[in-house]
């Protein structure tokens, strides 16, 4: 199955990266509903989270962890929100959104219009924190 996803992790694609490992990959939502919010996935193009094998779910989630660390050590926020929804791409990601209320969450809310260098400068500021 090839998803916009797997070009992503293939550069077919340009994304502005986070963080990537063996298995997963990190880059910068570009329809964000704030700065900062990151897309997480597996590079092992899995439709559904659920689906997921647990000893991967589970180093999906730590990767997860550290990428959320390092936004809210560098955005001002109270929380870093997590939600997986997966229905617009058929390929298991993690959305982290840095928040102060709930309703920053909302996916109906008007998503922010970014520079190509504002995009460059969050996703610098995050990686540099990456530990």
């Amino acid at each position: 199955m090839s998803t916009i996803f797997t070009k992503i992790i293939n550069g077919e694609i340009p994304c502005y990266k986070i963080a990537e490992d063996e298995n997963h990959f990190a880059f910068l939502d570009i329809n964000p509903l704030a700065k900062a919010h990151t897309l997480v996935i597996p590079k092992k193009p899995i439709d559904y989270i659920f689906d997921i094998e647990d000893d991967e779910f589970k180093k999906l989630f730590l990767f997860a962890k550290k990428i959320a660390k390092a936004i809210k050590k560098n955005f001002d926020c109270e929380k870093v929100g997590l939600t997986v929804v997966g229905l617009e791409v058929p390929h298991a990601h993690i959305h982290l959104i840095p928040i102060n209320t709930i309703y920053d969450m909302d996916f109906k809310k008007e998503k922010l219009k970014l520079s190509k260098e504002e995009f460059e400068a969050i996703a610098a500021s995050i990686r540099k924190d990456i530990e």
